[in-house]
């Protein structure tokens, strides 16, 4: 039978392990903090890119947050939104304008007069590991809408790669550059929406991480004004982010599940940002537009 001082220092180790334990998810939760804070700044890198590791480039995003999280564990971040403050008008003017960059792809900028900010938009991505769909909702982010679902039916995402898995702090597959660098776009840029119109852009918050809910679709951007184009992420899990990203809709099961199989198989590291090309090539083959 252990003597009374034997089992005070089985009691002292193992007080000491939850300490160190309880120390070292403090200090990954403060760096967690640290690289959601600055995290749009590393973005700008590249001038034609896109995300906080949602730039449109390689360098443009999480890479401080995704070194800084360990798998399994969220870092605190505050609720999105749930939804506008008032609703849009049945429609809205948006705009479009020329980033000074030649199109990925061959693109015309869409209508800007007029958009619908009602309904829904369902659209198909038939990928090279199973199909992904999406609902995108119009009444939340009605020019991101107009512009992606104009782009859908110019074939414009048809035959590209997803270039971008993240794994670790940042759960997302980013799309949408015909390239296949993180540096493409249609030619032209359009303002944030939903949930970054929310803020008043004084307000602290408006740069403080909020969570990004599992199945949400954004838009990834260089971090300035007016730099959304044609790279979107798909988040298939939970992930801090300040509101600096658009969110424009919502992904279905199916779909998350088949981003859930490319994620299982992890990445090859090659992005300074964070993550990298998924081990398990995606391929969006076509996406179409049902409604």
């Amino acid at each position: 039978m252990p003597s009374n001082e034997q089992r005070r220092q089985t009691a002292k180790r193992k007080l000491e392990r939850q300490l160190e334990r309880r120390a070292e998810r403090e200090r990954k939760r403060k760096q967690m903090t640290i690289g959601a804070s600055v995290l749009g700044v590393v973005l700008v890198i590249a001038a034609g890119a896109v995300v906080y590791g949602l730039t449109r480039s390689d360098d443009s995003s999480d890479a401080t947050a995704a070194e800084a999280t360990p798998t399994g564990e969220s870092p605190a971040a505050a609720a999105m939104p749930a939804g506008r403050a008032e609703a849009l008008p049945a429609t809205v003017d948006c705009s479009y304008v020329p980033d000074g960059q030649p199109p990925a792809k061959p693109a015309t900028t869409p209508n800007a007069t007029a958009v619908s900010a009602e309904g829904v938009a369902e659209v198909a991505l038939a990928t090279s590991q199973g199909t992904i769909g999406l609902s995108l909702d119009r009444a939340e982010s009605p020019c991101t809408v107009n512009s992606f679902v104009s782009l859908a039916q110019q074939g414009y995402f048809d035959d590209t790669p997803c270039h971008r898995l993240s794994t670790t702090g940042l759960m997302i597959l980013q799309c949408g550059d015909p390239t296949g660098q993180g540096t493409g776009g249609p030619g032209y840029g359009f303002d944030n929406e939903f949930p970054t119109d929310q803020y008043d852009p004084a307000d602290p918050a408006a740069s403080e991480a909020v969570t990004y809910p599992r199945g949400t679709i954004a838009m990834a951007n260089t971090g300035q004004p007016g730099s959304n184009g044609s790279q979107f992420f798909l988040v298939y899990d939970d992930s801090p982010l300040p509101p600096q990203y658009t969110v424009f809709g919502t992904i279905s099961d199916e779909g998350l599940a088949t981003i859930e199989k490319v994620a299982a198989a992890g990445d090859d590291g090659s992005m300074s940002a964070g993550g990298g090309k998924p081990n398990t090539p995606i391929q969006i083959q076509t996406a179409t537009v049902a409604a």
